[in-house]
């Protein structure tokens, strides 16, 4: 039994091991929504079923006989013009992967990654064997480009907000400028806070 001068040491000991700092690990593909913004989820699924739709549609079996091979596809620049900081890099990143694992078209590396490649060749000219140098202007050039654009609205009352995400991406002819594609994703997310204040 503690004694009445021991009774505040118990106390904030129990206080200072509820602040205690918790960390679970959990899977990448778990969703998980703390503030209702833009997350990994949001990135992975809208890229996929983009994706999806853009190889479902009929450009691709017109390039196809077109070109006579595989299309090659860059992606380009996808700009948020949302309220909230969304790391276009990791969505970027989703929509190529979705790119290279459908298996339906060939994927050129982007600007930044072939910089780092040019560099590399060219450190070859200089100290690698003539049989293993690789020479520039061997490049495959890209077909068409994906880019496109991030927007948000949110709308907000007494604790209560709602986040509209849509997505827009177009696929463009590298050759004419023509629109290939021009695919579209929404999103809604209903938000409801605490009103417990602490």
């Amino acid at each position: 039994m503690l004694n009445k001068a021991m009774i505040p040491v118990a106390l904030a000991a129990f206080l200072l091991a509820g602040c205690a700092t918790s960390v679970k690990r959990e899977d990448v593909n778990t969703t998980i929504d703390i503030s209702g913004r833009w997350n990994d989820t949001d990135s992975r699924l809208v890229a996929e079923e983009m994706i999806k739709d853009c190889l479902s549609q009929s450009w691709l079996a017109r390039a196809n006989t077109a070109l006579g091979k595989t299309p090659t596809v860059i992606v380009g620049t996808v700009r948020n013009q949302s309220n909230e900081h969304i790391n276009t890099d990791t969505f970027v990143e989703d929509l190529q992967r979705s790119l290279i694992n459908s298996g339906q078209v060939s994927f050129v590396a982007s600007q930044a990654e072939r910089g780092d490649v040019r560099g590399e060749r060219l450190d070859q000219d200089t100290h690698a064997s003539e049989a293993t140098r690789k020479d520039n202007g061997q490049e495959t050039g890209a077909d068409y480009m994906l880019s496109g654009v991030l927007n948000a609205i949110q709308d907000s009352e007494g604790g209560k907000t709602v986040m509209f995400y849509q997505t827009n991406l177009k696929l463009l002819d590298m050759k004419t400028n023509q629109i290939a594609w021009n695919g579209q994703k929404k999103s809604k997310k209903f938000i409801k806070r605490s009103s417990v204040s602490w």
